[in-house]
């Protein structure tokens, strides 16, 4: 394993280096406003929920790192407290890049990406239509977390009000995370889509708790056929199987192929002799 001392890295380095290890990362596509009322639209990927009641999400501009200016949107929310926050799906990705130009101040992304506007219900900046969830909330807090290029501005925002374009509920008027399609941001140029052909379920073993690798017999831990995803999948059960387990290498690999299709049961009665 190699290992990096991050002070050897320049600050583009170690950008690079974070933000292609630390993926996928969802994106917040924020829309505010300044105090004369101008509104600025722009993307950020340093972004995710910290606390459901209360509601708050953080999302981070940087200072750039080529030369440690400061974003509108910083500015922005500075003078005005209040954002929207729209998430982004495979739709509009490439106009949500386009929002990431670094346009004069001033300058509406909206209108240079073709992304719509609606009025907000509680906050002065505007909704973004093609947004499959929009979020108004009001900022709670501004934390610099630096002075020198790259250091992150937390912008710790309470969610007042949700709006969910209702193409992307299910029938039970809850969203549909396969209709979503969203998309996360990587390393580079890099993004990730999460279409229903690429979304895999995990059982949680939340409430019921799995047996672990270590209680799972060496016939089964010690196969030279099952990866760890696979060893996992079959410590998730809550009492292991009774009975003598088998070493046959053939059986092993019937088993695997029934934990591909997620049928643990079914794998655990085949590798019982």
């Amino acid at each position: 394993m190699k290992s990096i001392n991050l002070k050897d890295l320049n600050n583009l380095e170690l950008q690079t280096l974070l933000q292609t290890a630390i993926a996928p990362r969802p994106i917040a596509l924020a829309s505010t406003v300044d105090k004369n009322g101008n509104v600025n639209l722009s993307p950020f990927s340093f972004f995710n929920i910290f606390s459901s009641n209360p509601p708050v999400v953080i999302f981070s501009p940087a200072r750039r790192v080529r030369d440690n200016t400061t974003k509108h949107t910083l500015e922005n929310l500075l003078e005005v407290p209040e954002v929207v926050i729209g998430n982004v799906n495979f739709d509009m990705v490439q106009q949500v890049s386009l929002s990431s130009t670094e346009y004069d101040d001033g300058v509406n992304e909206f209108v240079k990406t073709g992304l719509t506007m609606k009025p907000a219900d509680l906050v002065k900046p505007p909704l973004i239509v093609e947004s499959p969830v929009n979020m108004e909330c009001k900022v709670l807090e501004i934390k610099a977390l630096g002075k020198e290029g790259g250091a992150g501005n937390l912008i710790i925002c309470e969610v007042l009000k949700v709006h969910v374009r209702e193409e992307f509920l299910d029938e039970n008027e809850k969203l549909d995370q396969k209709k979503l399609n969203l998309v996360s941001r990587l390393g580079g140029n890099w993004y990730g889509k999460t279409s229903a052909e690429t979304l895999f379920e995990v059982p949680k073993p939340l409430v019921k708790k799995g047996i672990g690798y270590d209680q799972l017999p060496d016939e089964i831990k010690k196969s030279s056929v099952f990866t760890g995803n696979d060893l996992g999948m079959l410590a998730n059960v809550e009492e292991l199987p009774s009975g003598n387990f088998s070493s046959d290498l053939e059986i092993h690999k019937k088993a695997q192929n029934l934990l591909l299709e997620s049928k643990i049961s079914e794998a655990w009665t085949i590798l019982r002799q």
